[in-house]
C-alpha cells in the first residue's frame, strides 16, 4: 500500500509567505548535494553550508542543488534569500501536501511533483513531495527525506552519457521530471501483478483478507491518481506555454513526457476500473456462497421436517393409539422415514436444486 502521512494545510490564520514545514520531524538534518557540469567538466560534492552553493551562482556552468530533508526552516529559508526566490515558492516547498503544480515566476520556474517509490522489501510504495526551481543556469531539487528516482540521472551526469551534459538547466529538470513519471510505471506495474493475483484468489477461494487486500489496492489507485492527474496540465503548460526558461527544443522531449503522463493515466483508469469490478465480485462471491450454504441448510430442514412429523406422531404417550403394539412398528417407522428421504432426495436431484 502507499505508505504516506496525511498532511493538512495549517490552521492557524499565518500571513502569504510564512514558512511552516507540515511534513514529518526528522531527528537528522538537511543533506545539501551540488552537481556542476557542462559538456567538458563535472563535479559533484557534498557541503555543509548554503553559503558554498554561492560560487555556482552565476557561473556558465549548470548546476543542480539537490537539498534532502526540508525540517530546518532557516536553511530553506537562507536558500531563499541567496537564490531569490519569492517566499510564496517557499511556502509551497515547506506545505509538503501541495497538488502538483507549476508557476511562473519569470527568471525562475517552480514545480511542485509526487514522487513514488517501491519498497520492495516491505512491498510498500511511499510517496513524498519533490519541488524544482528552475532557472537558466541551475536547478534546485528539494525533498522530504534522503533516497530518490535520480540515481539514472547522476550516473549519466558522471559518464557524459547522451546529451544531457551538452543541454541547459531545462533539460535537466525535464530529465527528473521524466524520470519521476517513468517510474510511475514500475508502481503501475506492482499494482498490476497485486490485481492479478487477486483475481485468482477471487475465483478460488475469497476470504475477508480478500477484501481488505482489495481496499488496499484502491487507496493504491486513489493516490496515484490524485498525483498522475495534475501532471498532465503541468506537462502540457510548461510544453505549450511561452516559459522563458524552458528553451524550444526542450518541449519536444516534454511532448514525450506528456505522451508517457496519458499512459499512466489510461492504466490508472484501467486498474481502477478492474478493482471497483473486482471488489463487486468480492461481494457476489460472498453472496453465492451464503447461497450455497443456505439452500443446503434448507434441503436439510425440508427433509426432517417429514420425518419429525413421524417421529413426533408416535412419540405421543396414548394408551389407545393404533400400531403401538406392533412388533415390527418401530422398524417400519424407520423404514417409512427412510422411504421419505430417498423420494425427497430424488425429486430435489431431477429439479437440479443440488
Amino acid at each position: 500500500m502507499i505508505k504516506k502521512k496525511m498532511h493538512f494545510p495549517k490552521t492557524e490564520i499565518l500571513p502569504p509567505g510564512t514558512l511552516v514545514y507540515t511534513g514529518e520531524k526528522k531527528v537528522n538534518g538537511a543533506k545539501i548535494t551540488v552537481i556542476d557540469y557542462d559538456e567538458k567538466q563535472f563535479q559533484e560534492k557534498v557541503i555543509k553550508s548554503v553559503e558554498e552553493c554561492l560560487p555556482f551562482k552565476d557561473t556558465p556552468t549548470v548546476t543542480w542543488v539537490n537539498i534532502d530533508g526540508l525540517q530546518d526552516v532557516g536553511l530553506i529559508e537562507k536558500i531563499g534569500r541567496e537564490f531569490n526566490i519569492h517566499p510564496l515558492a517557499l511556502e509551497d516547498i515547506l506545505m509538503v501536501g501541495q497538488r502538483p503544480k507549476y508557476e511562473d515566476f519569470e527568471k525562475y520556474l517552480f514545480v511542485a511533483l509526487k514522487m513514488l517509490m517501491l519498497d520492495e522489501k516491505n512491498s510498500e510504495i511511499t510517496s513524498e513531495q519533490v519541488s524544482l526551481i528552475v532557472s537558466s543556469n541551475f536547478v534546485i531539487s528539494f525533498q522530504e527525506t534522503e533516497g530518490d528516482v535520480f540515481n539514472p540521472i547522476r550516473a549519466r551526469l558522471r559518464n557524459a552519457k547522451g546529451r544531457i551534459r551538452k543541454e541547459g538547466a531545462d533539460y535537466l529538470a525535464y530529465s527528473l521530471i521524466d524520470t519521476i513519471v517513468d517510474n510511475y510505471f514500475s508502481i503501475l506495474e506492482k499494482i498490476g501483478e497485486d490485481v492479478e493475483s487477486i483475481e485468482e484468489e477471487l475465483v478460488t477461494n475469497p476470504t475477508p483478507k480478500t477484501l481488505q487486500i482489495i481496499h488496499d489496492l484502491k487507496r493504491q489507485t486513489i493516490s496515484l491518481r490524485k498525483s498522475v492527474w495534475p501532471l498532465r496540465e503541468i506537462i502540457n503548460g510548461l510544453e505549450r506555454g511561452e516559459i522563458p526558461v524552458i528553451k524550444k527544443t526542450t518541449r519536444i522531449y516534454l511532448r514525450d513526457v506528456y505522451d508517457h503522463t496519458i499512459q499512466v493515466i489510461d492504466t490508472v483508469e484501467t486498474l481502477r476500473d478492474m478493482i471497483s469490478g473486482m471488489l463487486d465480485i468480492y461481494l457476489s462471491s460472498v453472496s453465492n456462497r451464503m447461497n450455497e450454504v443456505m439452500k443446503v441448510l434448507t434441503i436439510i430442514a425440508t427433509i426432517f421436517i417429514p420425518i419429525t412429523f413421524i417421529s413426533s406422531l408416535y412419540g405421543m404417550n396414548f394408551k389407545y393409539m393404533p400400531e403401538l403394539n406392533w412388533h415390527w412398528g418401530y422398524f417400519g417407522a424407520l423404514s417409512v422415514m427412510l422411504a421419505v428421504v430417498v423420494v425427497m432426495l430424488s425429486y430435489f436431484k431431477r429439479k437440479r436444486w443440488f
